[in-house]
């Protein structure tokens, strides 16, 4: 990933990274093959104890082809964080042209499959788990909900897979490279034009700036 020196994170803000990819799980893996490359959407769950960089956890559908294709060759998960239009006419500086600020994540790694079936009902309840704790206070649907007999049969059905994160690129362009003037009327503009990512991208882009 192009990262230019102003828009990279240091290596004290690996915490940073990290939630980006926890706030943000549900992500793009590419992987290639002998016709080209495969592409699946589907959330991730990032165990941070695990490696350098932390190991990542999902499945996908066995009817999915895209799992046939794991080997040695690393795969390619992409996690988008917030991001926003900017406008030039939000700039204090003249002939600046529009541009689109945003965060975003690259992890690498060769995945492999999980196939006991303790371990792939583990990362169901997890995922789950982990999606339904935003539905608060609703009551959180678990596992447990599902007869046994056909909880093994839906676990049958899909494919649970691990990679290790063996390279981890992380990109935040956020107007670092502007003056204090433009970044602040950036940032206005973007709260006046409302929505939660705009606002959240303005609030990045200060936060940066400090």
């Amino acid at each position: 990933m192009y990262t230019p020196r102003p828009f990279a994170f240091s290596a004290d803000q690996s915490d940073a990274v990290r939630r980006i990819m926890d706030e943000n799980p549900f992500a793009a893996m590419v992987i290639p093959s002998a016709a080209g490359l495969e592409t699946v959407h589907i959330p991730f769950l990032l165990d941070p104890t695990r490696g350098d960089h932390g190991t990542l956890r999902a499945h996908v559908a066995r009817a999915n082809p895209i799992w046939q294709h794991f080997g040695d060759d690393p795969a390619l998960v992409i996690f988008w964080g917030p991001h926003a239009y900017v406008s030039p006419d939000w700039y204090v500086s003249e002939g600046l042209v529009p541009t689109w600020n945003y965060v975003a994540v690259h992890a690498q790694g060769v995945p492999s499959i999980v196939d006991k079936l303790d371990e792939v009902e583990a990362l169901l309840a997890d995922l789950s788990a982990a999606s339904e704790e935003s539905l608060a206070p609703k009551p959180p649907w678990t596992m447990d909900r599902v007869p046994a007999d056909q909880r093994t049969a839906l676990m049958r059905g899909i494919v649970a897979f691990e990679i290790p994160i063996t390279h981890l690129e992380a990109k935040q362009k956020l107007s670092q490279n502007r003056t204090p003037d433009d970044i602040a009327g950036v940032a206005a503009g973007l709260r006046q034009t409302g929505g939660d990512a705009n606002t959240t991208v303005a609030a990045l882009m200060e936060k940066a700036a400090r």
